[in-house]
């Protein structure tokens, strides 16, 4: 009778390690699935960071030279360049007097050449704040 007793406890207390054995297995699992969550969340938000700055500094990039090599303003694809990326060196375009050659066609613009470097830096600025939000989030759960 002790014997049937001593097999029924350790048959109990086997089925509640089995059940907490799987409590935590599934509380693993789902921190798993939380933390991949939130990689792929931070990925898709760097990457949407990177491919807009992207975007603007071969915009800009191409204004820069269509000015250095002197492009005939009144050319469509000029015009679109100018008018696409006018909004973005809006806050750089009286910052310095750009030098021109003899006849002033071509311009070395460094107000351009700032402002790639300023949305560069900017962009990087914007990429290490949501990686810190984003790993400020992941210590505190």
């Amino acid at each position: 009778m002790k014997n049937n007793q001593n097999n029924e406890t350790n048959f109990e207390r086997q089925q509640e390690l089995q059940h907490d054995e799987e409590a935590f297995r599934l509380h693993q699992e789902e921190k798993r699935l939380g933390t991949a969550k939130r990689s792929t969340t931070f990925v898709w938000i760097v990457n949407s960071i990177f491919w807009l700055s992207g975007m603007l500094e071969i915009l800009l990039g191409m204004r820069f030279v269509l000015r250095l090599f002197g492009a005939n303003s009144q050319n469509e694809f000029a015009q679109l360049i100018n008018h696409l990326s006018e909004p973005f060196m809006a806050p750089f375009s009286t910052l310095f007097i750009s030098p021109t050659s003899g006849s002033g066609a071509n311009i070395f613009d460094f107000n351009i050449a700032i402002a790639i470097v300023a949305y560069s830096l900017l962009s990087y600025l914007v990429v290490s704040l949501v990686r810190f939000i984003f790993y400020h989030q992941a210590f505190e759960k």
